[in-house]
Order: C-alpha cells, then sequence, then structure tokens
C-alpha cells in the first residue's frame, strides 16, 4: 500500500509543497501515488493524468507527480500548456532531481523539490491573475492508486 511508504507528516510536506507551487500561479499540480506499474511508466501516467481530468484546465497547464513505489517508477507529466513554454531538458531535470532523492528514500523531499521546480516555472508562464477568474481548478490533495483502480472499475 503506498500510504504505508507515506507518512502523514510526508503528505503534509507534499501537500504544502503543492499549494505553495500553485500560489503564484494559474497552474495545478497533482500527485499521484500507488503501488505498482506495468508497462511503460509514461504510458500509466497519461492514463492516470486522463483519470484526474488534468487535461481539462483552462489553460492546459497541469502537471501529474506520478509515482509507483514497489515497482521503483516515476514519471513528470506536463499537459500541451506548459510543455508549449518549457525548455526542452525540463522534465528531465525534475526527474533527476526527484529520483536522487527517492534513492535515499526520501520520498516527500524529493516530491516537494521536484513540485517547486514545477512551479517556478508555471509561475514564469502562468503568473497567477490576481482576480475571481483564476480558481483552483483540481484537488491539491495526493490520489492513491487503490482509490483511484477502484473508481476504474
Amino acid at each position: 500500500m503506498p500510504r504505508d511508504t507515506i507518512s502523514d507528516t510526508d503528505e503534509a510536506v507534499i501537500l504544502q509543497a503543492i499549494q505553495e507551487a500553485e500560489r503564484n500561479t494559474s497552474g495545478e499540480v497533482r500527485v499521484h501515488i500507488e503501488d505498482t506499474c506495468e508497462g511503460e511508466v509514461l504510458d500509466r501516467a497519461t492514463q492516470v493524468f486522463a483519470y484526474l481530468n488534468m487535461h481539462k484546465t483552462k489553460l492546459r497547464n497541469g502537471v501529474l507527480f506520478y509515482v509507483a513505489m514497489k515497482s521503483h517508477k516515476f514519471a513528470v507529466l506536463g499537459d500541451a500548456g506548459i510543455n508549449a513554454v518549457v525548455p526542452k531538458d525540463f522534465w528531465v531535470e525534475i526527474n533527476k532531481v526527484v529520483i536522487a532523492d527517492f534513492k535515499q528514500s526520501k520520498y516527500a523531499d524529493g516530491l516537494s523539490k521536484g513540485i517547486k521546480m514545477a512551479g517556478e516555472q508555471l509561475k514564469s508562464y502562468f503568473p497567477y491573475a490576481g482576480d475571481h477568474s483564476d480558481i483552483n481548478e483540481l484537488s491539491d490533495d495526493i490520489s492513491f492508486g487503490s482509490s483511484l483502480d477502484e473508481n476504474q472499475k
């Protein structure tokens, strides 16, 4: 169960990183954690991205951090709006930072660093409008594999 690896404290740290990243941007960040990923990690991350309706943000600027704990797989996936503006190697750099902490079992630290990096880019390209049109379009809560799989049945 992924929740066994992510403590309540870890979850709070990750949620804080999401909220900080989203504070100065219209962009949206989600984290999904599950035990296993069969097949290609980017394929699974794309499925989760769609399931979480991340492609339905107004500016197509959602970013998903996908983790399969037991399979030791990680992917960060940006929607079309953010992909069109970030440097080509941007997601690769986030991957390196996150995985370096994961290798030391510092999951919350790795995710928080990656989320903050994504938040900086989102802030640069999709700044917070500061009016009522800029709403939190997606939940900040971490989604876990078991609830996602149950909902797919």
